[in-house]
Order: C-alpha cells, then sequence, then structure tokens
C-alpha cells in the first residue's frame, strides 16, 4: 500500500481532512509559517538583490521534525496550506525545508487547493494538484520585506526622534493617519445651530407626522431657521395661516425595490459582525477559522463555511443550486428569482479568485447545529447562512406615500410612510448600517389613506432645535470600511493592523470608537511632515495593486524592491541629520514660564503630553493638559502644606490618573492619593497594630490593607468583617460575592473553606 503525506496549516483541518482520504494518506498540520525572517538587521540584503535569510521558526521546529521523519518515509507528498498567498508561501517554505534535508529525492511534490473543508472538495483537490506558484510566492516575499524593511528602518528613527519602543508600519501609519485625522476634525468642527418646524396632524383620529419643507414660497433648507426668534416667529405666522387646519395638495404613491446585499466577503463579514455581533475584527477571524477548518455536528465532523479570507463575491454554480432550491422548498417558489443573482466584486484589488464565504451546504440549518456549536460560533455561522440564502432571493417591494400639506399660502408640510409590500429577502436579513440615523426598511411607517383636497386637523406645531454634528470617531466596521475603500492593507491584514495600533498605544477603544493617544498623535505628526509620501493612502494602495500585479506574474518583485528602497533610505537618512527630536516632541506656546520666565512648550513624557520650560533641566517648572489637550492650570490644595518640606501641595496627573504631590519636586517626593483611605474600623489580623483601610489601586480596582503599611504588608481584596472564622479561629472574616454563589461570609486565609451565605442589610425606607 502507498503512503501519501499531506500537511496543511492547522491540527483542526488535519484532523478533519484525514477522516476524508483513505488509509493510504497521512495528514500532518505545520501550524501555520514554518519559516521567517531573522530578526536582526540584515535579513534582507538590499546589496544583492534583496536575498532574504530565513530562519525555523522555534514554536514550530517540533512540527517541522515530525513532518520531516514522515516525508522521509512517504511516496508522494501533498501541500495543501491555505489557497491565499499566504498559504502558497508556507508551501513552498515546506518544500525548501525538505529539499534541504535532501528528503525528496524523486518523490513526487504536489500542491492542492480547496476552498472548503468537505469530503467533495478535498478529494478533487488531491485528484487535481498544480505545481505551486512562484508568483504568488514572491508577492507574499515582497510584502514581508517591505514590511520588514520599513519596520527596521523607521521604527530606530521614531525612538531617536520621539521615544524608545515605538513602531512604524508600511501599512500601520496610513491607519494611524486616518484615526488621527478624524480626531483632528471632531476637535475643529464648529456646531452650528439649525431648527425644524414639524406638525401634528390627525385623519379621522389617526395622528401622524409631517415636516416643514417651504416657508413663504421658499424651499426649507437647513439654516433656513437658524434660532428661537426665527423659529418662533414662523411658528406663529404657520398657526395664523392655518387657523387649526391643513389641506391635502398632492398625495404621491410608488413602488420601490431593494435587492439584497451580496455573499461576505472578509471585509463585509468583519464589518457585520462588528454592527450585529459587538465582535473584533480579530474574533470574527478567529471563530470564522473555526468553522471553516470543521466542527463535529453529531458524528461527522465537516467544515462548515468556505475559505473566510476572500475579495470575491462569486458563488460556485452547485452552491447556487442548492441555495435555490433550498429557497424554493423553505419559503416558496415566488421567493425564487428567475434567474440566480450575479455580484461584481467592489474591490479595486480583488486578490485570487476564491468564491465569497458561504455555508458549505444551504440545507445545515443554523438552528439544527446550535447545540453542536459554541455561543460565538453559533452566531457566525446564522449571519454567515443568513447573509448567502437571503443573496438569492427575490428583492423586497416597499410602498412609499408622501403627501403634501398646505398651509395657507406658500406653506407646505411634507408626511412620508412607507410598508413593505413583499419582504422578499428582508424576510431572512438585512445589512447593517455605521452610525445610522435614518430608520431602516423594515421599520414601517403607516400613513393613514389621504384624498387631495382632503381637510386635515391641526393639532399642534413643533419647532425643535438641533445642532450639526461631527463626522463619528472610527468603530471597528467603519474603520475596516474605509481601510477597504483606501486599498489599504488586505481583508487579512486589518485584524493585525487594528490590534498592532492597540498593542503600541497609538489608539485606545474606549465605548467602541477608537481614540488616538498622544503618542499616536506625535508619531503621525511626524510620519506625515516628514515622510508624507509613505504614509499617503494612494501610494499605499499604490503599492498594494503592485503586489497584486507579482502575484499575477505581470510584474517582477526586484525591479519594485528597488524602485523603493532607493528613495525610502535616502530620506530616512537625511531625516536622522536634519530633524532635532524637540522639532517632533515640543509643541510651543505663548505662554512664559512663571519659574524663570523662558518660553513653554507642550512635550511628551511618559505618561502623555504635559506643559513644560524649554530650559530644562536648569528650570524644572510643569504643569497638566486637561484631558482634551487644553492647557490646566494646577489645582492648588487650600489650607494644607506637604507634610515633609511645608511646600504647597497640588493635584497633579500621573500614569494612573490624578493625585496630590508637592509643589517642591523633585526635592521634596511626597505624594498621596487624591482619593483618602476609608477606615474600615476592623483590626488587622495580622499586626493587630492598625485598621484595615479601604483603597484604591492604580488601576481603581478596591482592596483592604493595614494602616502600618509598609511595615504590615496585610492585604485583602473582599470587605473584612471582625467575627472570628469558626473554623480555623482567623480573627475576620470578608464579603465575598461571586455569580455562581452569591454573597457569601468566607475566611480569608486560603487553606480555610469555611464559606456560609451572608443578607446584606437592605435600607429602610426612612433613610
Amino acid at each position: 500500500m502507498s503512503y501519501n503525506l499531506v500537511i496543511v496549516e492547522s491540527p483542526a483541518k488535519a484532523k478533519t481532512i484525514e477522516k476524508y482520504l483513505g488509509a493510504d494518506f497521512h495528514v500532518l498540520a505545520s501550524y501555520g509559517h514554518v519559516r521567517d525572517l531573522i530578526p536582526k538587521e540584515g535579513a534582507v540584503d538590499t546589496e544583492h538583490d534583496f536575498a532574504m535569510k530565513y530562519e525555523l521558526i522555534d514554536r514550530n521546529a517540533r512540527h517541522v521534525q515530525e513532518i520531516s521523519k514522515h516525508a522521509k518515509k512517504a511516496d508522494a507528498i501533498y501541500l495543501a496550506p491555505d489557497p491565499d498567498r499566504e498559504g502558497e508561501a508556507i508551501a513552498w517554505h515546506l518544500l525548501e525545508i525538505l529539499k534541504k534535508k535532501k528528503l525528496l529525492k524523486d518523490k513526487p511534490v504536489h500542491r492542492v487547493v480547496f476552498h472548503e473543508v468537505t469530503k467533495k472538495a478535498i478529494q478533487e483537490a488531491v485528484n487535481n494538484p498544480r505545481e505551486i506558484s512562484m508568483d504568488m510566492v514572491d508577492a507574499q516575499q515582497t510584502r514581508r520585506a517591505l514590511d520588514y524593511l520599513v519596520g527596521f528602518t523607521l521604527s530606530p528613527l521614531l525612538w531617536r526622534k520621539i521615544r524608545r519602543g515605538l513602531s512604524a508600519g508600511r501599512v500601520q501609519s496610513p491607519a494611524l493617519r486616518l484615526i488621527v485625522e478624524r480626531e483632528l476634525e471632531i476637535e475643529k468642527f464648529d456646531r452650528q445651530e439649525y431648527w425644524s418646524i414639524e406638525a401634528k396632524v390627525e385623519s379621522e383620529e389617526k395622528p401622524f407626522s409631517a415636516k416643514l419643507t417651504e416657508l413663504k414660497g421658499e424651499k426649507l433648507k437647513q439654516f433656513s431657521l437658524v434660532n428661537e426668534q426665527q423659529s418662533s416667529d414662523a411658528k406663529q405666522s404657520l398657526e395664523s395661516a392655518a387657523a387649526g387646519s391643513l389641506t391635502v395638495a398632492k398625495v404621491d404613491k410608488k413602488k420601490r425595490k431593494r435587492n439584497p446585499s451580496p455573499p461576505f466577503i472578509t471585509s463585509t463579514l468583519q464589518q457585520e459582525a462588528s454592527r450585529k455581533l459587538g465582535f473584533t475584527t480579530r474574533r470574527t477571524m478567529t471563530v470564522a477559522q473555526q468553522l471553516y477548518e470543521g466542527m463535529d455536528i453529531g458524528g461527522e465532523t465537516v467544515g462548515l463555511i468556505t475559505y473566510m479570507r476572500t475579495d470575491s463575491v462569486n458563488l460556485a454554480q452547485e452552491a447556487l443550486e442548492e441555495i435555490r432550491a433550498f429557497i424554493q422548498q423553505k419559503f416558496g417558489a415566488d421567493n425564487v428569482p428567475k434567474e440566480p443573482r450575479a455580484f461584481k466584486t467592489k474591490s479595486k484589488n480583488a486578490q485570487e479568485a476564491h468564491e465569497a464565504i458561504r455555508p458549505t451546504s444551504a440545507t445545515r440549518e443554523p438552528s439544527a447545529l446550535k447545540s453542536a456549536l459554541s455561543a460565538d460560533q453559533y452566531k457566525l455561522y446564522n449571519l454567515i447562512w443568513k447573509r448567502a440564502i437571503s443573496c438569492q432571493m427575490v428583492h423586497a417591494t416597499i410602498n412609499t406615500v408622501s403627501a403634501d400639506l398646505s398651509c395657507g399660502e406658500g406653506n407646505t408640510f411634507r408626511a412620508t410612510g412607507s410598508t413593505i409590500a413583499n419582504a422578499g429577502f428582508m424576510a431572512v436579513y438585512l445589512e447593517g448600517r455605521d452610525d445610522q440615523k435614518d430608520k431602516d426598511d423594515d421599520q414601517e411607517t403607516l400613513l393613514p389613506e389621504l384624498k387631495v383636497g382632503q381637510v386635515l386637523q391641526l393639532n399642534e406645531i413643533i419647532p425643535a432645535q438641533h445642532f450639526t454634528e461631527p463626522p463619528p470617531r472610527f468603530g471597528e466596521a467603519s474603520l475596516v470600511k474605509s481601510l477597504e475603500e483606501f486599498g489599504i492593507g488586505r481583508p487579512s491584514t486589518y485584524a493585525s493592523i487594528i490590534s498592532t495600533l492597540q498593542a503600541r498605544d497609538y489608539v485606545k477603544l474606549e465605548k467602541k470608537r477608537f481614540y488616538p493617544t498622544d503618542v499616536g498623535r506625535i508619531v503621525n505628526k511626524f510620519l506625515t511632515e516628514h515622510f508624507t509620501k509613505y504614509v499617503d493612502y494612494n501610494f499605499t494602495a499604490r503599492l498594494e495593486d503592485d503586489l497584486d500585479a507579482i502575484s499575477r506574474g505581470e510584474k517582477q518583485w526586484v525591479p519594485l524592491m528597488k524602485e523603493f528602497w532607493g528613495p525610502f533610505k535616502a530620506l530616512v537618512v537625511e531625516k536622522d541629520e536634519s530633524v532635532q527630536r524637540k522639532d517632533v516632541t515640543h509643541e510651543a506656546i505663548e505662554d512664559k514660564c512663571p519659574d524663570c520666565g523662558g518660553p513653554l512648550s507642550i512635550r511628551l513624557g511618559r505618561n502623555g503630553r504635559f506643559i513644560g520650560c524649554d530650559s530644562y533641566p536648569d528650570c524644572k517648572y510643569t504643569r497638566n493638559l486637561d484631558e482634551n489637550g487644553e492647557i490646566e492650570e494646577p489645582e492648588i490644595i487650600e489650607d494644607r502644606k506637604c507634610p515633609k518640606c511645608e511646600s504647597a501641595l497640588i493635584i497633579k496627573r500621573g500614569r494612573y490618573g490624578k493625585f496630590i504631590g508637592c509643589t517642591g519636586y523633585p526635592d521634596c517626593r511626597h505624594i498621596e492619593p487624591l482619593e483618602k483611605p476609608v477606615d474600615t474600623k476592623v483590626l488587622c489580623p495580622e499586626c493587630s497594630q492598625a485598621n484595615l483601610l479601604k483603597r484604591k489601586s492604580r488601576n481603581g480596582k478596591i482592596f483592604y490593607s493595614c494602616a502600618n503599611y509598609p511595615k504590615c504588608k496585610y492585604a485583602i481584596w473582599n470587605e473584612p468583617l471582625a467575627e472570628i472564622c469558626p473554623d480555623c479561629n482567623w480573627p475576620i472574616l470578608s464579603i465575598k460575592t461571586t455569580k455562581r454563589r452569591g454573597t457569601e461570609k468566607v475566611c480569608p486565609q486560603k487553606e480555610c473553606k469555611f464559606s456560609e451565605p451572608y443578607e446584606v442589610d437592605e435600607p429602610s425606607s426612612d433613610d
């Protein structure tokens, strides 16, 4: 019997695939990439056509050893990593390693590609192997070399010009620019007041609303009414003209069609999972990988979705037929369009021609799989399944009606309504929106039956004040959408771009919105001022286009590297010599130093931006900026002096928030928390010399520790009780609350297991 070795990327996929192939096939996993560039300068030799020096990745060395052992006795080898450039590169690296170990001899080595982990797809792939595509390998190596050269050349410059530990990336830097520029736009935004006027109307005891669209013969624009006086005058004029009623002047009825969204590609899946499920891009891709690689669904292990890294909205003919048959059986023949829907790929840089993300079988309804999936897996599969099914259903038909209501001469209110005549695809799925203010099509607004000439009862005219709003900050969904629109990176890299920006502390995510940090702002300012070309959105997109061209065999990679590297290296050298650190980290302000009269500037410190004297270190004057980056005068603590040196005390801001510090710093280093510790009146069980105090940690978490600290270091997380433990006689107990067990009295000693229910006293109604 022959022995065939199949190598895939993940162990989960290996386990699934081995069940589909015969006994003469053995499947092993490489656990991702097996080689990478050596992590030091010189890994890419810019003097010799960018030759690359690779080394084995330590964590995967044992997996490579196992693969080598089996390759030695194999009759044929099938390289089956993922069907994209990264997968192609892994296949090539495995081939190079096996060649170097001289394990191939005359053995046939095949590259097999499949887009879904199903028995049919795997067997077809094995029966129709191909050669490794060196064009795709070259494209991946070029991207890796570019990222390496930018990182290893530009990051040290940031260390010298801003501070140590920073990094710049070919793709992360334009992404950071997007977030910073949006924040600057918000800060510069000037809110403008405007007013709208609404009429509350009634027809045969059915109330509805109408908006003013025409006033005194002029069409109402956003800023036609800009203050309360104008709106009040308009209200009086309209009430006088209406005399308690409005007349229907025009009724316009239309039918509107809404077509379904195309099936998911990587970027749209990331966006919708963020909008509808609250998933981060990384969480989405992790769960999608699990669904793709294979799940045990009751005795059968099968991949539930097609490959999740794709730019294509195409569906295979076989899949189309199955989806259409399922719709007919589940929703009826009238919900199946005459011809299958075809969608065009919008992405400027669509990579290799994959299928869209879809369920491997339309008949596997999410409800039937719920017990076999985790909560996250079920939610994401449900989203993918519904989107794929709905994309092949008939359009939705929406009846719209608009009515113009006359209010005397030259004044018009307009009422609009809509009803769903035929839900079509909307019965299954409706795409979400970012920062939406308008109602979705599935939210009906009914109007009563109206006829021209009909007189309606006017109940009230209501002016409403509004203010223009700045553009919203990016959330994960809207950032992914912008990255895709600008051609920055690829869908498969969006998750790592976002996580890198957060890991480097260039941006922070608060209430699901991205805010640039002080460090992020300064890094962006440095790069946009001095490396303008390389953080330009169009330049980044053109470079991605060039990588695509290499993968298709339309461009050679070495000339592209030379074209990039020469000018980039020269610019780094020039900026290293010409730019001073203070030019980057200091921003001059008009104020003068109160201590020495010298100039002040906004500077970057370990804990963010602050105001400091330019005469440092001779003059050590500093003060804070507030949370909005505005100059914040130091707040002096009245009626108190420093207990160590009698200098004034002020409120300062540090890495962990505000605290009280001495104005004599750095000669006097006295500090104390802004919030005073609270005495629990419970004696410390360890030293019996002082009470336990309720304190707040640097991270804002409450804990209880001895007032004799640092002499006594006893501390616990839970609130102490002055009761002796009945089991071990420890002098105190503590109150602990968990979801599973509720609130209990427990012994704080780890070796003691005492616990009993504890009832919290409810405040009386007289309190």
